[in-house]
């Protein structure tokens, strides 16, 4: 609530009480008909039910409707201001939000943005990834808006906010909602509507993800498994540990893995690991290979032959990644 619409109040709430006490002592009326008469001078309305007989109270009127009237004209006024611009500014965001969205093809649309999809979201930003947040808690909203973030309110598991959010244009949908049954109705929704979208599912239940993946979902993490897994490697494996934070955090500027598909057309195609020159050229070591059928070649030799739809695992500086990066979709 805005700071003068609370002094109105505030003052209104004094008139108030001070209109009541004042008619109850000067004219001698109970508490309920002075509250009735200060409540119907202050709105003008006067039904002359009441009305003072002695000269104080005659003089105590009409102070009381030149302070007060106006304070509630003031007060009015303000309320009516405050909801039309309220009003303007919520269809406005709508309608930007709705172009934003139009203009998007091939993005990603996060469905729930607690605690897992706020990080997801921030992680697409930063690598400047266009995404669409399906949510609707108001303090989630206007956090997200805050930020900055392209949103569709409402809720996840109705096809309407799925289609509002551009489903059947979008390339994945990452569903992080509390429940694994509102997940698995979201991933039946979304292959409904888009058969080829690729689907990252959160899953609170061991015993769900087996029914997430036949549902549809490309890929189902649990982040409790995650989180114990890693800790566990805290304790046991420090330095692999180490290793794995140093190349994945964005912060980062030693070293850092990252994946670089090789699209058609990129010169690299053809040419096996040694001719490419990715080590002396780039300084970056290939980890691994994964092949556009799915399968994982790791520590591939000089002799492999880069084709197109693989996907190279590098490691190394971070802009010497974003170079060979380049070089991968030229």
């Amino acid at each position: 609530m805005p700071n003068n619409l609370k002094i109105a109040l505030m003052i209104i709430v004094t008139l108030i009480l001070a209109g009541t006490m004042g008619f109850h002592f000067i004219e001698g009326w109970n508490v309920l008909e002075s509250f009735y008469t200060t409540v119907m001078t202050l709105t003008t309305i006067g039904y002359g039910d009441f009305a003072p007989k002695t000269r104080g109270g005659m003089l105590f009127t009409v102070l009381l409707v030149i302070f007060g009237v106006g304070t509630m004209l003031y007060t009015v006024g303000l309320v009516a201001q405050i909801m039309v611009e309220g009003r303007l500014t919520t269809l406005l965001g709508r309608g930007k939000m709705e172009k934003a969205i139009d203009r998007m093809k091939n993005h990603y649309i996060v469905c729930g943005c607690g605690r897992i999809g706020y990080l997801i979201c921030k992680e697409l930003a930063a690598e400047k990834v266009d995404f669409v947040v399906v949510d609707n808690n108001p303090e989630v909203i206007q956090k997200i808006d805050e930020d900055g973030f392209v949103y569709f309110r409402g809720d996840a598991i109705h096809d309407k906010c799925l289609i509002g959010a551009g489903i059947k244009r979008a390339k994945g949908i990452v569903c992080v909602l509390p429940t694994d049954a509102q997940n698995l109705y979201v991933i039946l929704t979304a292959k409904e509507l888009n058969p080829d979208i690729w689907i990252l599912s959160r899953s609170e239940e061991e015993e769900s993800e087996h029914r997430l993946l036949r549902a549809g979902a490309n890929r189902v993490m649990s982040p409790y498994t995650l989180g114990g897994t890693r800790m566990a490697m805290a304790i046991l494996r420090p330095a692999m540990l180490d290793f794995i934070e140093i190349t994945t955090r964005r912060q980062s500027l030693e070293l850092r893995m990252d994946e670089l598909e090789i699209c058609a057309g990129s010169p690299l195609i053809g040419k096996s690991l040694e001719e490419s020159e990715i080590r002396q050229r780039y300084g970056l070591i290939i980890v691994a290979v994964k092949k556009d059928s799915g399968k994982m070649i790791f520590n591939p030799v000089a002799s492999y032959v880069i084709q197109g739809g693989d996907k190279l695992i590098a490691l190394g500086e971070e802009d010497n990644v974003s170079k060979l990066s380049q070089a991968c979709l030229v």
